[in-house]
């Protein structure tokens, strides 16, 4: 039997969740256009008959422009400390730039004895030649215990990867459950299920400046009544999320009580509410009470 922790690390929006979710046949990690989706390590747990293997998908790294994206960073970070193997993601069709050379020399300075591969994504939209000039300019700047071209929501060689991250974890017997999925709770899936509506929804500042709080879950045995707060950093973006009479935090609100029924199997009421609080981002008091805890800052 084989166990281990694989973290998936990378710039923003490579394509990190889109894979867990992919190889778990199960959405745990959010996904949309928006760099920075992914604000808190989330770990995937798969399982077969010959292994356990908890992904964690981490929050793209990149340069922060406030006390939330160190936070993000430093969530990445952390991962290194717990995982056997890091898988080290590219984009196919942006070109090698100074985003990935500090996410790699990140990787050199954390990774020990850990392997790394390098994780080239969305294959299926570049022409075979382009794939060879990019694996060579990776190769001159880290030799790579494995390189695996994927399509993460195509569904290509996404079998051979996860052959070749079984080769290289340790012996071990399964930590967590078989119907165990992730670590993380239900009101924090429900809360991320209503931020992603509203990151597929908005544009330019307004889903970076946003968070969602689930306020009340009340369960019953046929239906669950639940209340999530949007968290808006100015009034301008409140107005925006709630829209003109009301139309766009109804869009929201409909488009993800959908996904939450198909998480809960229940019928469900969800009743959304908009909050400003400026400058949330920088704020000590708010970023730990919703779920962005700082230490030594």
């Amino acid at each position: 039997m084989k166990f281990g922790y694989v973290s998936v690390v990378g710039r923003p929006n490579v394509g990190k969740s889109t894979l867990i979710n992919n190889i778990l046949g199960i959405k745990v990690s959010i996904t949309s256009n928006k760099p920075q989706t992914t604000r808190n390590n989330i770990r995937g747990i798969y399982n077969d008959e010959e292994s356990q293997i908890v992904f964690l998908d981490t929050p793209g790294i990149h340069k922060p422009k406030n006390k939330l994206g160190k936070f993000l960073n430093k969530e990445t970070y952390s991962s290194f400390d717990e995982t056997d193997l890091i898988l080290f993601m590219v984009n196919a069709e942006e070109k090698l730039g100074k985003g990935d050379e500090f996410v790699l020399e990140k990787i050199k300075q954390e990774k020990e004895d850990r392997k790394v591969f390098l994780i080239i994504n969305k294959i299926d939209r570049i022409k075979k030649e382009e794939l060879i000039n990019i694996i060579n300019e990776y190769n001159k700047l880290y030799n790579f215990d494995e390189i695996i071209p994927i399509s993460a929501i195509k569904d290509i060689n996404i079998n051979d990867l996860l052959k070749t991250i079984k080769k290289y974890l340790p012996e071990g017997e399964k930590v967590y459950p078989e119907d165990e999925y992730t670590d993380k709770s239900l009101r924090f899936l429900i809360s991320e299920l209503v931020r992603e509506k509203v990151l597929r929804k908005t544009k330019e500042e307004v889903p970076h400046s946003v968070t969602c709080v689930v306020e009340k879950y009340e369960e019953t045995k046929s239906s669950i009544h639940i209340d999530v707060l949007i968290i808006a950093e100015r009034d301008g973006i409140k107005k925006i999320l709630v829209g003109h009479s009301g139309k766009m935090i109804k869009e929201i609100g409909i488009d993800a009580r959908k996904d939450i029924e198909n998480l809960v199997g229940k019928k469900v009421y969800l009743n959304l509410f908009v909050k400003t609080v400026n400058n949330w981002r920088d704020r000590d008091k708010y970023l730990k009470e919703y779920g962005y805890t700082l230490d030594n800052e």
